[in-house]
């Protein structure tokens, strides 16, 4: 790792996977170019089907307009594969993770940069910005009261993965701050990867083709075992939140125990009675835990999320260990 290029004499290429926003495209390729520091090129990966062309037509419209080089690619099976298509045309020396409704602050990347100056030995192979509107007060949040309260985790430092449990512990319950802190996990939506990360052939895993849950923490997981990963404080952004795009809350649901399981058996492949009992522990107050919101609430979307949860822990249960990626 003696030869890597830092950002201020190489290129950056940012991924953006999207579907169904065109709206959402117009506006980052906006905010793209207002950056102190400007990517080489942008790649718009579009899951929407032939036909589809508005996405299609706003890249082409500011195309020419913008200060650097935009691609777009169509390419569905949800997130996981959009960006490993991006990985795959990219040419830049680095990789940004960008979300199509995440807008960064004019600093970004010139924050960013200055953190990946500062990595001697590089050794670093991914920073991950912060989520200014993400952050969770765990003294206020009844989730990760009770979470404290019935020991289900081994760890509560943000953005750690508690190996015990299976369970990666967010990144936002730690309050916005400005400096740099070494990471288990790092989200996928505004985060700057070397791409001599991926010259190994790592990817996105395939399990999480459609919609996908955990699949950025899979792969921080898999890439840390080679290289540190840190959350850059200084480097902000904030999360719009499209409605556009989105899922069913039933398939959210079941999402989060099937994906979570996966990520812990492929992460953990031998595991102690104590870490299945942890998982498990887990899941099964997840479960409790939104039936008694579907209970009180009795919001159509709520029992949905109970249905999904129930149907994804039965699925979880007869998860077999994947093959060797």
């Amino acid at each position: 790792m003696s030869h890597l290029p830092s950002l201020t004499d190489s290129t950056v290429t940012v991924v953006t996977p999207t579907l169904h926003r065109p709206r959402e495209v117009a506006q980052l390729l906006n905010d793209l170019a207002r950056q102190s520091s400007l990517p080489h090129e942008v790649i718009v990966v579009d899951g929407a089907p032939a036909g589809s062309g508005d996405t299609e037509a706003v890249v082409a419209a500011r195309a020419s307009h913008l200060p650097f080089h935009c691609t777009y690619i169509r390419r569905d099976g949800g997130t996981a594969v959009q960006r490993n298509a991006g990985i795959d045309a990219a040419h830049g020396d680095f990789i940004a993770f960008i979300d199509d409704d995440i807008r960064l602050e004019p600093r970004f990347f010139e924050v960013v940069q200055a953190a990946f100056e500062g990595d001697e030995h590089r050794q670093i192979g991914g920073i991950a910005g912060y989520i200014t509107n993400a952050h969770i007060d765990p003294r206020t949040s009844p989730r990760w009261r009770w979470y404290r309260r019935l020991r289900l985790f081994t760890t509560y430092e943000p953005g750690r993965y508690d190996f015990a449990s299976g369970y990666p512990i967010n990144r936002y319950l730690q309050p916005p701050h400005d400096g740099l802190r070494e990471v288990d996990v790092i989200g996928a939506g505004c985060a700057v990867w070397r791409k001599e990360v991926f010259a190994s052939g790592l990817r996105f895993s395939p399990f999480f083709a459609g919609f996908g849950v955990l699949e950025d923490a899979h792969l921080a997981l898999r890439a840390g075992r080679h290289w540190k990963l840190l959350e850059c404080g200084g480097a902000r952004c904030v999360h719009l939140r499209s409605p556009a795009g989105r899922v069913s809350s039933r398939v959210l649901a079941r999402k989060t125990a099937v994906n979570y399981r996966y990520v812990f058996m492929d992460v953990v492949p031998t595991r102690t009675w104590r870490q299945e009992l942890r998982f498990w522990r887990v899941q099964g107050f997840d479960l409790l835990r939104t039936l008694a919101y579907a209970v009180r609430r009795r919001r159509r979307t709520d029992w949905l999320t109970v249905i999904g949860k129930a149907e994804g822990i039965i699925q979880a249960l007869h998860l077999r260990p994947a093959a060797h990626e």
